[in-house]
């Protein structure tokens, strides 16, 4: 017979807003989890610019464009997510609004910290009330305001900036990878290559639909289309 938790530790392990003797925040900490279960997403910053990259799970009858890992917010900012893609449809929407209105009351394109903030600010009012749940998704957020940025936001509503940075299930090898590697102001096709085998080394099988990647350049975001991704996947898959 399994036995059941006493009644004192499942009141920590259920409420959002009740600190454990330890200083833990549970539900925090199983929202992680879902980020860490999740197909992994690589960012780093490159001379002028950003590339993410993320891997998504794809089944033999589904249409892998229906899973969105990769998201742009505004003409100069994209995120890639991890985690409970729900929540993450959710909080990229809430993005954008930020973003155009922005536009509106300033009539200029919103800097990508202040975003990223805003992003932050939202999460972390999801840890303090009762009734509701953390948000299960970490982002990688690239843009460009003047210079390339890489931001990563974690479901307690952490921001940290990054210079290469790696989620989800395979974020520990991917770092190794990234720690090893990586230069400062490194060229973009260098950029890129180093992010597909970080995400590699992580996810360790790749195919051209299981895989998107999102560009900032001459501060505007795209996402590469299909010809562009094929070409350059060619040696790693």
């Amino acid at each position: 017979m399994e036995m059941q938790p006493p009644m004192k530790q499942m009141g920590y392990d259920r409420a959002i807003v009740v600190f454990s003797p330890e200083g833990r925040m549970y539900q925090v900490e199983y929202a992680r989890k879902a980020v860490e279960k999740a197909t992994t997403a690589v960012g780093l910053v490159f001379e002028g610019g950003v590339v993410i990259i993320a891997s998504r799970t794809v089944q033999k009858l589904m249409v892998p464009e229906s899973v969105e890992k990769i998201s742009r917010i505004d003409e100069h900012i994209g995120a890639a997510s991890c985690g409970i893609l729900a929540d993450a449809r959710v909080l990229i929407d809430y993005a954008r609004v930020r973003a155009q209105v922005n536009r509106i009351t300033y009539s200029e394109p919103i800097q990508i910290s202040a975003l990223v903030k805003d992003i932050s600010d939202r999460k972390q009012r999801f840890t303090q009330v009762g009734g509701i749940r953390p948000f299960g998704v970490s982002l990688l957020v690239a843009g460009s305001d003047g210079g390339p940025h890489l931001f990563e936001t974690d479901p307690s509503g952490t921001l940290r900036e990054w210079k290469a940075h790696a989620i989800g299930r395979g974020a520990k090898d991917a770092k190794k990878a990234l720690i090893e590697e990586y230069k400062d102001s490194m060229p973009k096709d260098k950029a890129v290559e180093l992010a597909i085998k970080a995400l590699k080394i992580g996810e360790k099988k790749l195919t051209l639909k299981s895989v998107d990647i999102g560009l900032v350049e001459n501060g505007k975001f795209r996402i590469m289309p299909k010809p562009e991704l094929k070409e350059i996947l060619k040696k790693f898959v």
